[in-house]
C-alpha cells in the first residue's frame, strides 16, 4: 500500500492484526472489558485501541471492545474511566497528551496522577524535524545556528497550541537557546500546503507521515525525536546526537480507575503484554514509524509521572496554557 496520508498509515495499521474484526464469545460470566478512547474513530489512538482490543480479546478469552468518547483533549474520556467502578472492565487508552494535559489545563475534573492506576505501556512513535529544502540548515547543528543568527524570525508549524509538536519545538528552544515563532493551524494536515510552500517551514511531526514528503524531496529531514534512529529513515540522526538529553515521544499507555485489585491489574498487563508481543502489533505500529513497549505496571506508573513532571516544567517555562 502505498502512503501518502494520515489516513493512509491508520487504513494500513488497521488492515494488519484486526482481521475482520470478529471477537470471541464472552464467557457467561465474564462481562464485556470496554477500552475508552478519548478521540474520535480513525485517528491513531483509536487505531492503537482497536489493535489491542483484537488481541487482547484472543489472549484473554473476553470481549472486548473500543467506545469512543472524544472532546476535551481526551479529558471526557478520563473522567468517565476515573469515575467508573474498579472492576477492570472500564479501561482507557491514552496517549502522551494524558501527561501534558495536567499542566496544560489549570482544573481538570479528576486528578491525573491519583485517579487512575497503569496496566502497561503500549507503543511509542517519534517525531522528526522537517524543514523546506531552501533552508540553508542541512543538519541539527547548522539549524541551532541558522536560528541564533536571526532569533525568532523563524516560523514553524504546529497542528495547533500544546500538542506533541508544539511542545517538541518548546523543548528544542529551551535546550537549545533558540527561539523561533509558532504558527498554529487546525491539523498537520492544514499545515502542510504552507509547509511545502515554504511559508512556514519547520515542522516537528509523525515520522511515517513525513516519510512521502521527505522521499519526494520537498521537505529535508534534520533530525529524529528519538534517542534512537528511526528504522524508516535510518539516514536521519537522532537529535540527541547533537543535543544531548533531548527525547520526544508520542507514547500510548492502557490506564484503569485506581482501586482495582492487584490480581485485576497483574490479568490485565498479561493480556496486554501479550497483545504487545503479537506478529501482527508489532507490524502495525512499525509501520506507524514506532516501537511497542511493555514492562509492569509499576515501571508504566514510574514512567508516566516522570513524563507529567518532566512536561510541566516545559509548560510553565513557556507559559503556555488551554484554559
Amino acid at each position: 500500500m502505498k502512503i501518502t496520508t494520515r489516513r493512509d498509515i491508520l487504513k494500513a495499521a488497521l488492515s494488519i492484526g484486526l482481521g475482520a474484526g470478529v471477537l470471541p464469545l464472552a464467557k457467561a460470566s465474564e462481562a464485556l472489558i470496554k477500552i475508552v478512547v478519548g478521540f474520535p474513530p480513525g485517528g491513531t489512538t483509536d487505531v492503537v485501541a482497536r489493535l489491542l482490543a483484537a488481541e487482547m480479546s484472543n489472549r484473554l478469552g473476553r470481549n472486548v471492545i473500543v467506545e469512543n468518547r472524544p472532546g476535551a483533549s481526551g479529558n471526557i474520556a478520563a473522567q468517565v474511566v476515573a469515575k467508573s467502578t474498579a472492576d477492570g472492565n472500564t479501561l482507557l487508552l491514552v496517549p502522551s497528551s494524558h501527561a501534558t494535559n495536567a499542566s496544560l489545563y489549570k482544573e481538570l475534573p479528576f486528578d491525573t496522577q491519583r485517579d487512575f492506576a497503569a496496566i502497561g505501556m503500549a507503543a511509542s512513535t517519534p517525531y522528526v524535524l522537517v524543514v523546506h529544502p531552501d533552508l540553508p540548515a542541512k543538519n541539527i547543528a547548522e539549524f541551532i545556528s541558522m536560528l541564533k543568527a536571526k532569533p525568532g524570525q523563524y516560523m514553524y508549524a504546529t497542528a495547533s497550541p500544546g500538542t506533541g509538536q508544539h511542545l517538541a519545538a518548546e523543548l528544542f528552544k529551551s535546550m537549545a537557546s533558540v527561539d523561533m515563532a509558532q504558527v498554529p493551524y487546525k491539523g498537520s494536515s492544514a499545515a502542510f500546503p504552507d509547509l511545502v510552500a515554504g511559508r512556514t517551514p519547520i515542522m516537528f511531526d509523525n515520522v511515517a507521515l513525513m516519510v512521502p514528503h521527505i522521499k519526494a524531496g520537498t521537505l529535508r529531514p534534520l533530525g529524529i525525536t528519538s534517542t534512537t534512529r528511526s528504522p524508516l529513515l535510518p539516514d536521519v540522526p537522532s537529535i540527541s546526537e547533537t543535543l544531548p538529553g533531548y527525547e520526544v515521544l508520542g507514547w500510548f499507555a492502557l490506564l484503569g480507575p485506581s482501586g482495582m485489585t492487584p490480581e485485576t491489574v497483574k490479568m490485565l498487563n498479561d493480556g496486554l503484554n501479550a497483545a504487545i508481543a503479537s506478529a501482527g502489533f508489532k507490524k502495525a505500529i512499525a509501520d506507524l514509524g514506532g516501537e511497542v513497549m511493555s514492562g509492569t505496571p509499576a515501571s508504566a506508573d514510574d514512567y508516566i509521572h516522570k513524563e507529567i513532571s518532566r512536561w510541566a516544567d516545559v509548560i510553565h517555562k513557556a507559559h503556555i496554557s488551554l484554559s
